[in-house]
Parts: C-alpha cells; structure tokens; sequence
C-alpha cells in the first residue's frame, strides 16, 4: 500500500510546491495515517468534503482551496476546530495546491482549460510575484466564442458569462483560473488574444465592448475542477491509489 510521505514527496517535487509564493500554505496541511489506499479531490477544504471523505472511506483529501491562508486566524477553534476534527478523528490526510496547481503546464487548470479548447501552450501570462500562474495558448483550428462556451458548459457542467464582442475566429486564448480581476483581464487584452478565459466574473462589459474584445467568464469553483481531475489521473496511475473526485459547486 502506498505511503502517505511518498505520495507527499511527490507531489511537492511534482507541482513544485515549495518553488511558488502563495497566499495558502500548500503542501501537507493536516498528516493522517501513514498509509493511503484510497483518495478523494475536491476543490475546497470543507465540512461537506470531509464527510464525504469519511463515507468514502478514504485515507487522504486533496484540495485546491484548503484551511490554512497565511492572511487568515490559524486558531484551531469554533468552526475552523469542527473541519480539523474530522479529519484528526478519522485519520484523513489534508494535502493542498492552490497556486501550484493553476500554473502548472501539464495538470494545471489553465494548462488543462486551454488543451480543453483545443489549444496549445505559447507564452507565460498573467505574473504573480516571479512566476506567472496562467498561459496564452493557440488554437491548431480557429473557433468560436460559442463553441468554446458550449465546450466549457458541457465539460465543466458550469454556466458561462459570455462577452462575444471581439473576433468571430478565436486563435490565441489568455486564460486565468479562478478569480483572475481586473488584473489579468487588460493584461489578456494587451496581449492581444483573441479570447481571455477566466472564472470569476468581474464588471467588463463595458470595456469588452468598446474595445472589441472577446471575454468568457466560467465559474470560480468550475475553472478549478478540471486540474484536480487531471492530477488525479497522474497519481491513480503512479501509486495505483483509488481516487474520486468530489463534486461541491458553490454556484461562484
């Protein structure tokens, strides 16, 4: 049976988790049993996810949004005790990657979204600190706005927010995970891509418009299913663990 420190270990050498400046403590976040037969993913750290974990029997949770930010109250009390509790009762492991996992260019989310819509890596986009944490890939085929809200609806289960006002053949799409802001989005348009993809929806429309730019907005919560899903796939095959994902969307 798998051990819980070689899984550890290659997850942080893997998703190089101890390379990238974060706001979350990533990495092993709550050490459980010393052996893992069977894991579950989902996006965040929560009561409902832990409960599942236990009804599934399993051994150790990996999560992108997990319970340790290094802005917040680390106190083990209340609420913050009750998720930590079911975790230290039924010896689950906690394991999380937040930033590690949007940037990474195989199982990462933005890698993940773009091989998606069919598109290949090209460039770094979207820096935090030194690092970028997105990618600007291109298309082999040109596509359309529908088809890529179509793609993402169906694949993702998600339901998107379409700003269809630049080109009608899409190439080059920035995309950016999650909660990309302001930030990302007039990095994307002075790129010049024919689409930015990101989650969380943030008041552009205006601008897009104006500036005859392409803009799709997919979920916070469902951007991030799909890297988690792929890394799954990485670990099943590697420690010939029982893996399933956890489906909790928020609706954000």
């Amino acid at each position: 049976m798998p051990k819980l420190k070689d899984i550890v270990k290659f997850l942080d050498q893997y998703l190089e988790t101890g390379k990238v400046e974060d706001g979350s403590w990533n990495g092993l976040q709550v050490e459980g049993n010393a052996e893992v037969k069977k894991m579950v993913f989902a996006v965040n750290a929560s009561i409902d996810a832990f409960k599942k974990a236990i009804s599934e029997k399993s051994d150790m949770v990996i999560v992108h949004h997990g319970l340790f930010w290094k802005s917040a109250n680390p106190s083990q009390t209340k609420w913050n005790k009750e998720r930590i509790d079911l975790l230290n009762n039924n010896g689950i492991s906690l394991y999380v990657s937040h930033l590690p996992l949007d940037k990474h260019k195989v199982v990462g989310n933005n890698a993940q979204l773009l091989k998606l819509l069919g598109a290949k890596i090209k460039k770094e986009f979207f820096k935090y600190g030194n690092f970028n944490i997105g990618w600007v890939g291109e298309c082999k085929k040109p596509i359309t706005i529908k088809f890529a809200a179509e793609k993402l609806k169906i694949e993702l289960g998600t339901k998107c927010v379409i700003l269809p006002f630049g080109k009608e053949k899409i190439k080059t799409i920035a995309v950016c995970s999650g909660g990309g802001g302001h930030e990302s989005f007039f990095e994307a348009f002075d790129s010049n891509v024919d689409l930015y993809l990101s989650g969380e929806a943030i008041d552009v429309y205006s601008l897009a418009k104006d500036a005859k730019f392409n803009v799709i907005f997919a979920g916070h919560y469902a951007t991030e299913t799909i890297g988690l899903k792929a890394l799954s796939k990485v670990i099943a095959k590697k420690f010939r663990t029982e893996n399933v994902f956890i489906d909790i969307p928020t609706g954000l």
